[in-house]
């Protein structure tokens, strides 16, 4: 009795934290790499602003084509029907996905300190850098993202698993509490001992994580191995539904993608939640910098700066808990309702309400990233009925999450270019130059003759005209999205029921 006891508790426990600790392992790094690595070019390798925005545009081809790509060349196979006997089993696709993070884990961890060391031309660094990074960043997010979708299709088990990724990912948010200690432009010595020192954990964890849970999962597969090879023998097993010998091309593929309304009006709204997102991130410090910087200490700007990016992920643990209640889609559409409101509140308020602009800062970037962390969920439930209306052999997660990123990630590419753009044509304020143009639009003139300082206005207008711009156009586009109650569940338990005797238990979970 004992011995059951202890081995059902380090079933429930292995699963769900080893899944998320691998959300650790990726936070850790990429959130000092959206922190610093625009002001480490363009303020200590001093970038010119062409070299940047060519990087910046080879980055938006490339970070939008690998995503599909890798997508494509992991689950080609699961879009075809084999023949009889054949099938892939949920175990079987857990495991390829889980050595394909325990070689590229450590791989996007070397990637994250070629940043920090100057070893190229400024303009040649970037773009290296930033294609390198991208590429593995892909692979892991890709696959630990399809790991969700394969791990369970139940919304309650999926939320845990997300529960647990949320977790673990405010653990690795607190390296933005700590890059702040050892961020120094003029001495970049101890901020590169930092990094390395976050590389090197990250690579451990990558490694040894991924081989425990794989060797979780080869206990499930094995049985399900010996059964599929029975089946063949006696000529039965086929998956049902399925057409054999009949492989599914990419432009099919892309045919079937193109009919699926849900598809395409999530990746509408998402690819404005990718920019907001990817905005606040980029431009936070600049917010700090000339809206706050004379009324706050450095301290206080920092523990602000560590609060927005460490509550996103506790914040997304009542989310989850209210997913549970009302639904993704439900909880979804408040955030964005909310996010709405406390911009219009702002902006009638105005820019002298220093302990409401810091509220409203950290706010601002706390309920969008939130949202962020819930969109997973939404992406699995399209698995779900990518699954059952196309008939698949067997969830291809991994290319539906790349085909979502092929028509999102262009917004985090966007972010930067058009957020300087903005800066410029409100203030006259080019960040690469450090100093007002001449060129000052009416903006400006008008902030000098109220007496506000043109930059500080525009960086106002910018944090409030942004965020309602980008509401106004989610709700508009989430309001046609229809894979919500009813018609969710149905989705569910159909492939449940098609899938049944080959999916994992999720009571394991």
């Amino acid at each position: 009795m004992g011995r059951s006891v202890w081995g059902c508790w380090q079933s429930v426990s292995s699963t769900a934290v080893l899944y998320g600790s691998l959300a650790l392992f990726t936070s850790i790094l990429h959130n000092v790499f959206l922190l610093y690595y625009v002001e480490t070019f363009v303020a200590i390798y001093k970038i010119d602003k062409i070299s940047f925005w060519v990087g910046e545009t080879i980055f938006l081809i490339w970070n939008s084509l690998n995503d599909p790509l890798f997508g494509w060349l992991s689950d080609r196979s699961f879009l075809s029907s084999p023949q009889s006997g054949s099938q892939i089993t949920t175990p079987e696709v857990v495991l390829k996905r889980l050595k394909a993070l325990s070689t590229n884990g450590p791989l996007f961890s070397l990637s994250f300190l070629a940043f920090w060391v100057a070893w190229a031309s400024p303009g040649l660094q970037f773009l290296l850098c930033l294609c390198l990074y991208d590429g593995f960043l892909t692979m892991v997010d890709l696959h630990h993202s399809a790991l969700l979708a394969d791990l369970a299709v139940s919304a309650a088990d999926r939320t845990r698993l997300n529960f647990h990724c949320s977790v673990f990912s405010a653990l690795g948010s607190l390296s933005v509490f700590l890059s702040y200690w050892f961020w120094d432009k003029e001495d970049f010595y101890s901020f590169r001992f930092f990094c390395v020192t976050l590389a090197a954990f990250s690579i451990l964890g990558f490694f040894f994580v991924s081989r425990l849970l794989q060797r979780r999962f080869k206990k499930d597969a094995h049985p399900k191995q010996d059964e599929a090879s029975t089946l063949k023998e006696l000529s039965v097993g086929s998956a049902p539904f399925t057409q054999p010998d009949r492989a599914v091309t990419i432009r099919q593929y892309l045919k079937q993608l193109s009919k699926h309304k849900n598809f395409l009006w999530f990746v509408s709204m998402n690819l404005i939640q990718v920019f907001h997102c990817h905005f606040n991130s980029n431009f936070f410090p600049l917010f700090l910098e000339h809206l706050l910087s004379d009324n706050i200490s450095a301290s206080a700007g920092s523990i602000l700066l560590g609060i927005s990016y460490v509550a996103p992920h506790l914040n997304n643990m009542y989310f989850l808990t209210l997913c549970q209640r009302y639904g993704v889609y439900q909880v979804i559409r408040w955030l964005f309702l909310l996010k709405l409101g406390l911009s219009v509140v702002m902006l009638l308020a105005g820019a002298d309400h220093i302990y409401l602009l810091c509220i409203f800062i950290a706010s601002n970037r706390v309920f969008t990233e939130g949202t962020c962390k819930l969109l997973k969920l939404v992406v699995s439930d399209l698995v779900d009925e990518d699954f059952v209306v196309n008939r698949r052999q067997q969830a291809a997660s991994a290319l539906l999450f790349g085909m979502v990123a092929l028509l999102t990630k262009p917004g985090q590419t966007f972010a930067p270019l058009i957020g300087t753009w903005l800066l410029c044509v409100y203030t006259g304020y080019d960040i690469f130059d450090r100093a007002p143009l001449k060129d000052s639009v009416m903006v400006s003139d008008a902030a000098s003759s109220s007496g506000t300082p043109p930059l500080r206005l525009g960086c106002f207008y910018m944090l409030v005209f942004v965020p309602i711009a980008c509401a106004l156009l989610q709700l508009a586009a989430w309001s046609r999205f229809t894979l919500h109650g009813r018609k969710l569940q149905g989705i569910k338990t159909q492939r449940q029921g098609i899938q049944h005797g080959h999916l994992i238990d999720v009571k394991a979970i």
